[in-house]
């Protein structure tokens, strides 16, 4: 889309998400319930047939991330109109990503960490430690990852507890405490990543950094199943049936 970098590093003031990504994931969510897409497998959405055969100009599209109750009746969306007519912004979270990203924020500083060593321990490291020393170049913790038999190596990690986006400054800091120490490192944020942080993430002639922003820790959780509490949901699919009619 070409965006400015000022527009793709702007911050959501409740939660402190990055705000183009959640303009997405709100619009994903009307394409679905207006049958336009189908999220039938995690992390893939697919054109329905109803949505191959729907074009949409620009001015449909902001009708539908409005919610704007006639056109998705139009589109055959059923749907509650009060809930439609309260506007996007005013709206209370929906998805289990943003409640769940919701609790992390609300941790304490310490108790962020621990989550992180949790999720860290989870992902196959051993021996992670949560060091909680001040004045250490902002390195948090550390811990081992076994790539295999014969190769290991030594990790750093930093945890930082933000609602807004972390700048390049931090990566810098953080590199250098790493210096001598090792050159594996991990940054984890409940907020984002300004683009010249991650730019300076992946430097040539630097050591390379993992950067992990909130959408990720939610990701990660999920993967590894804590803080969830799974559930099967069925919808009987009619066309199944079609052939046996």
């Amino acid at each position: 889309m070409h965006l400015p970098a000022e527009e793709l590093e702007k911050i959501t003031p409740k939660l402190g998400l990055n705000a183009v990504e959640n303009e997405i994931h709100w619009a994903r969510d009307q394409l679905k319930r207006v049958g336009l897409i189908d999220p039938s497998v995690r992390g893939i959405w697919s054109l329905t047939s109803r949505g191959r055969a729907t074009h949409l100009t620009t001015e449909d599209a902001r009708k539908l991330r409005a919610g704007q109750p006639g056109f998705l009746e139009d589109l055959g969306a059923q749907i509650d109109h009060d809930e439609a007519l309260v506007p996007s912004s005013e709206k209370e979270p929906i998805d289990w990503r943003e409640e769940l990203l919701s609790r992390i924020v609300d941790l304490t500083p310490a108790g962020f960490e621990r989550l992180c060593q949790r999720i860290l321990r989870e992902a196959g490291f051993t021996e992670v430690h949560v060091t909680g020393q001040s004045g250490d170049g902002g390195i948090d913790g550390n811990g081992i990852l076994q790539v295999n038999e014969l190769v290991t190596f030594r990790v750093l990690f930093q945890c930082k507890k933000y609602r807004g986006a972390v700048g390049v400054g931090v990566i810098r800091d953080f590199r250098g405490a790493m210096m001598g120490r090792t050159d594996k490192g991990i940054i984890l944020t409940t907020g984002s990543f300004t683009t010249e942080a991650e730019r300076e993430s992946v430097r040539d002639g630097a050591p390379p950094l993992e950067l992990v922003n909130g959408q990720k820790l939610v990701t990660l959780t999920e993967k590894l199943n804590l803080g969830l509490k799974p559930r099967t949901v069925y919808d009987v699919d009619a066309k199944f049936f079609d052939e046996f009619s």
